[in-house]
């Protein structure tokens, strides 16, 4: 399974989903990185030292180093949303499918209206 290092400010609930569904998750409490002011940068360098992808609530400052060529393991944005078990899921059914490294690629999970559904849905998008 896919290795990720979490950043300060995601949710331990989630991490807890994902663990549950096998995936190895350091949190930056874990690694003794959490509280010291250090900057997304220094993160994502963490991360990559560790062939881990970074695992955030994070979206503007992650997609900008992303986009500034910042070399990384993976870059995994998630969303803002109490619904843990199904962004679990959704990163959990990603992984199982697609079947490349997610090394330099950038994966959003977000919430949208789907064709058909009474409801939004957890979607994937690369950039």
């Amino acid at each position: 399974m896919t290795e990720f290092y979490s950043n300060e400010n995601f949710p331990q609930d989630l991490v807890n989903a994902l663990k549950c569904l096998d995936h190895e998750v350091l949190t930056s409490y874990e690694a003794g990185q959490a509280n010291q002011g250090i900057s997304d940068e220094d993160v994502l360098k963490f991360a990559h030292a560790r062939s881990k992808v970074i695992i955030t609530l994070n979206r503007e400052d992650f997609i900008d180093l992303h986009r500034k060529g910042q070399e990384h393991s993976g870059i995994m944005i998630c969303k803002e949303d109490r619904d843990y078990q199904g962004q679990a899921l959704k990163i959990h059914e990603f992984i199982l499918t697609d079947n490349q490294s997610l090394k330099g690629r950038l994966i959003r999970i977000k919430k949208q209206n789907q064709p058909g559904q009474a409801f939004q849905q957890f979607v994937i998008q690369e950039y």
